[in-house]
């Protein structure tokens, strides 16, 4: 007589693989959502970061920084895949920080900071 073979049925490991096939297809698009969170919050500390540097900048030189003075004076470098637009004037700057990769309808932010912020609360990240 032989003895009873261990293991496990051909329909149970169906199961097991279809139950796994779905829980994998609800968990993806929650990665994907938070990629895009990601790449959002660096756009933000990008934006908190020039803000920072244009205040050092401002206090070595008593006015405030473009772009490329911004990058000459502090070696300041964006996260990747982000691209920003900094412009000056004696009297306060605007920063502009994207990221086109962002599949969400929020791609940019920007900050106003004196020179007569009047389309934005002054120093308020705005992001759109």
């Amino acid at each position: 007589m032989r003895g009873r073979n261990s293991g496990f049925t051909l329909i149970e490991l169906l199961i097991v693989v279809v139950i796994i096939g779905i829980l994998a297809t609800i968990a993806i698009p929650k990665f994907a959502a938070t990629k895009d969170k990601a790449k959002l919050a660096s756009i933000r500390s990008d934006i908190r970061n020039v803000m920072t540097a244009q205040e050092a900048y401002f206090a070595d030189f008593s006015t405030y920084a473009t772009l490329g003075q911004l990058q000459t004076a502090t070696n300041y470098t964006f996260s990747s895949g982000n691209t920003a637009a900094v412009a000056a004037t004696l009297t306060g700057y605007t920063a502009t920080i994207t990221n086109s990769s962002i599949a969400s309808s929020i791609t940019k932010c920007e900050v106003q900071v004196g020179a007569g912020a009047v389309s934005t609360i002054d120093g308020q990240i705005i992001c759109s």
